[in-house]
């Protein structure tokens, strides 16, 4: 299915690109989520009448972004204790959601699923992850991980 796109989308293109893709992935969750439109003659008109404002919508959109990318890096790491073992193995373990809630608790609002952490963490320690806040924006931070 041939279909215009009305934002970027990390993993398919630009803003305004028409791309070929899957009928099911349109019709499913680019179309409803106002992603993307079917590539019709009128649609494609359409799409150039309003091309000014959504470029516009996205410049605010990235710029929004990247104001909150300049607080996150404000913050710069999260730290939480957790009961552990001698040997610094966790009863438990750290995920996406206790970590957006640490960077919440800070001051920065963050979504659950911006936060990708490099796999389980299950040890005490010091791991690198990262907060995509749009496609062009992905800041990185530091979780420390102590015993209580």
């Amino acid at each position: 299915m041939n279909v215009i796109l009305l934002e970027k989308v990390k993993s398919l293109g630009n803003l305004g690109q028409q791309i070929e893709v899957k009928s099911g992935y349109a019709r499913n969750y680019l179309i409803p989520k106002g992603i993307a439109t079917m590539a019709t003659k009128a649609n494609i008109e359409l799409f150039e009448a309003r091309r000014a404002d959504l470029e516009k919508r996205a410049a605010e959109v990235l710029a929004a972004a990247q104001a909150r990318a300049a607080e996150l890096a404000a913050v710069g790491s999260v730290s939480v204790a957790m009961r552990a073992s001698e040997e610094g193995k966790l009863f438990g373990s750290v995920t996406a959601h206790d970590v957006a809630d640490m960077i919440n608790a800070a001051g920065v609002v963050v979504e659950r699923n911006e936060v990708h952490l490099p796999g389980a963490v299950r040890q005490t320690g010091e791991y690198t992850f990262t907060v995509s806040l749009h496609g062009d924006v992905v800041e990185k931070m530091t979780l420390r991980v102590t015993a209580e």
